[in-house]
């Protein structure tokens, strides 16, 4: 049976944007455009409207910002069903909003100038349930945010994440915050693909948070990643 195309709303200010982007995803047949945005109020209020499968946020707009739209999205979302996944834009390479928005709760984040099939490939990786970051992309999210005031490797902090999770599920963390693919995890440890996946769902579930992000930025202040370590 066909799978029913991703849902996607698109939310930038800039109507030329939105309406390349419109063209570039609705070439695919198993994506669809139910709604577009202007800035970050008509984000939240067309998710909450249309529950999307995948909102495509910029992160700069006037008003409310991607990263308080992603937020609200997140810390509001009305309804039963998990709240649609968020995939960032950014006109630069580690924006000065983005860790502040993966923090938010966005799922990845992809450069403006990514080619058509980068973005549509991406829209379905992040409805999927994984993050849009490259392994180095992942690393340098760390490099900032260990070097935050607040940020430091804490033995407790490392007892409690231990505490909650299974020594697999710790190997699955250690390879996910290392910016690795369900994919990749798999054929590490000789796990299937769901079996990842599902091991993924319980660790945000069990650490109580929303992306493979945030679960690697808990992994590295817990001290499971030397620093010294790509």
């Amino acid at each position: 049976m066909t799978r029913p195309p991703l849902r996607i709303v698109l939310a930038d200010d800039q109507s030329v944007v939105r309406a390349a982007l419109r063209m570039v995803i609705e070439r695919r047949a198993d994506l669809q455009v139910v709604s577009e945005a202007a800035d970050g109020a008509q984000a939240v209020a067309a998710a909450f409207e249309f529950r999307p499968d995948v909102v495509v946020m910029d992160v700069r707009m006037p008003g409310m910002t991607g990263v308080d739209a992603t937020r609200a999205i997140v810390r509001d979302w009305p309804h039963a069903d998990p709240h649609p996944k968020i995939l960032m834009l950014t006109t630069f390479d580690l924006d000065e909003y983005v860790h502040a928005a993966l923090h938010a709760g966005a799922a990845g984040f992809l450069l403006k100038n990514s080619q058509p099939d980068q973005l549509a490939d991406a829209i379905r990786i992040v409805a999927e349930g994984e993050s849009v970051l490259s392994p180095s992309t992942t690393r340098r999210l760390i490099n900032v945010f260990t070097r935050l005031p607040t940020a430091h490797h804490s033995a407790a902090g490392r007892d409690d994440l231990v505490g909650r999770l299974t020594e697999r599920e710790l190997d699955v963390l250690v390879l996910l915050a290392k910016g690795h693919t369900n994919t990749e995890i798999a054929d590490s440890l000789g796990l299937t693909e769901s079996s990842v996946r599902s091991r993924v769902n319980r660790i945000l579930t069990r650490l109580r948070l929303d992306n493979r992000v945030q679960a690697a930025l808990a992994a590295y202040r817990a001290g499971l990643i030397p620093d010294e370590e790509p």
